[in-house]
């Protein structure tokens, strides 16, 4: 999925449409923004608000970003609201510190677990069209960042250049990442480098 196609235009009209659009970063949140709670190897959403911990450099690597012209986006799973471990008040108040701590233009979540088969829980692309809806987003210059094959394939779906942030949960690593690192100030820093 492309957001433009340009089979009709000539080259010079491209690159003016190009020109004219924005990039975007979207952004898993647990394990990426915050804290995952480790349980048998694998990274979890806190579900009470006193274990929702925004690690250190996120602020100052938001504010990077949006230096350089992306929108951020963040594009997270939160099964637990379905499932009735979360309060969707809880949620929301983690939701309003995110917007409040750093510069992020937009928050769209998936209630739903694996099993409601929805069309908005990564790996499907829902939520990164609904991100960009209304917005001239250039979906090739843009990246997904995840900490789970499920945000890689995600991004990989979109169209978008992806980096995986290894967690080394024990679980599937995913293969169609352009890029590998252990936090996001080390993607920040690569996406700033290559472009």
């Amino acid at each position: 999925m492309a957001l433009f196609s340009f089979t009709s235009v000539n080259k010079n009209q491209q690159n003016k449409v190009v020109a004219n659009l924005s990039k975007a970063i979207f952004l898993d949140r647990d394990g990426v923004i915050n804290r995952p709670l480790i349980k048998n190897g694998k990274g979890y959403a806190p579900r009470l608000l006193k274990d929702f911990k925004i690690y250190s450099s996120v602020k100052k690597d938001i504010k990077k970003l949006k230096k350089n012209g992306y929108k951020i986006f963040v594009i997270t799973n939160q099964p637990d609201v379905n499932n009735k471990l979360i309060k969707k008040k809880t949620l929301k108040a983690m939701h309003k510190i995110l917007k409040k701590k750093l510069c992020v233009d937009k928050i769209l979540y998936c209630p739903h677990d694996k099993k409601e088969n929805c069309k908005c829980r990564k790996p499907k692309t829902e939520l990164i069209k609904n991100a960009i809806k209304g917005k001239k987003i250039y979906l090739k210059k843009s990246y997904m960042i995840g900490d789970r094959a499920s945000d890689i394939e995600a991004g990989y779906r979109a169209g978008c250049k992806t980096i995986f942030i290894n967690k080394n949960y024990l679980e599937l690593k995913p293969k169609k990442q352009d890029k590998t690192v252990k936090t996001l100030n080390a993607a920040v820093n690569y996406i700033l480098k290559v472009n």
